[in-house]
């Protein structure tokens, strides 16, 4: 049972890898059978969304958590290889009851010295974005990463390492109960809905993580390395899709 599980994790990594150097402008890449990773249609039938959210719907905490709470459990976090070169665990920032939360990936070096997440140029958009383009202060809303210690040279962190962290994140998704989240980028999505997707093909379509609307879009970091204006614009419109969403629940 384990050496098939460990398979089928090994094909959904080489999948979405082939994914992303496609993203990068790399194509003809062969596909792999057996590791589906087709978007979930943008409105879903409740039925279709069963397998993307039966992983993430007991998170194993208390409807009263606080993000106090789910900090204090991290404590001086030794689980993985991820504390063994990082300076500081990168938590969260911003308001504890708001009603959208952002979700990346990973902290940077910027990140690992400040101990604040999305400080760093890629941050620096994001707060463009969320102040300049959305009109409302960073302090307002609520961003955090799937992973709370900076990867090594800023790798995207490894399966072990997102499923030792998952706990948290789901913590803390408990303890803002947030409106809407917005999920940056391939990593965050792919955990978020709990498989493997590609964000260039899925962004600006309407998830769910539980029972919660999830806005998939690219990770600034992304735009920045492909500063397009049709990947801005896309950026755009999904942030502004996610704000009246919030505003309406």
């Amino acid at each position: 049972m384990a050496d098939a599980r460990e398979t089928r994790q090994l094909l959904a990594s080489a999948r979405v890898w082939l994914e992303e150097l496609a993203e990068e402008g790399i194509d003809a890449l062969p596909r792999l059978p057996g590791a589906d990773a087709s978007p979930v249609p943008a409105n879903p039938e409740p039925s279709a969304l069963t397998e993307a959210t039966s992983s993430v719907t007991d998170t194993g905490w208390e409807e009263t958590v606080s993000l106090d709470d789910v900090r204090e459990r991290i404590g001086d976090c030794h689980r993985c290889r991820l504390c063994e070169a990082r300076n500081q665990i990168v938590f969260g920032d911003g308001n504890p009851d708001a009603d959208l939360m952002f979700v990346g990936e990973g902290p940077g070096a910027d990140e690992d010295a400040q101990g604040l997440p999305f400080v760093g140029r890629a941050g620096q958009l994001l707060t463009g974005m969320i102040e300049k383009g959305l009109e409302i202060p960073r302090s307002q809303v609520y961003i955090c990463n799937i992973v709370k210690c900076r990867p090594p040279k800023n790798r995207t962190p490894q399966e072990d390492e997102v499923q030792t962290c998952r706990e948290f994140l789901d913590g803390q998704i408990a303890a803002v109960k947030p409106k809407v989240i917005v999920a940056l980028g391939r990593p965050a999505t792919s955990l978020l809905l709990g498989h493997p997707v590609s964000i260039t093909r899925l962004r600006g379509q309407w998830q769910q993580y539980s029972d919660i609307p999830l806005m998939p879009t690219l990770h600034p970091a992304f735009v920045l390395r492909q500063y397009t204006a049709e990947n801005r614009r896309n950026v755009w419109n999904d942030l502004k899709q996610a704000l009246e969403r919030s505003r309406a629940q």
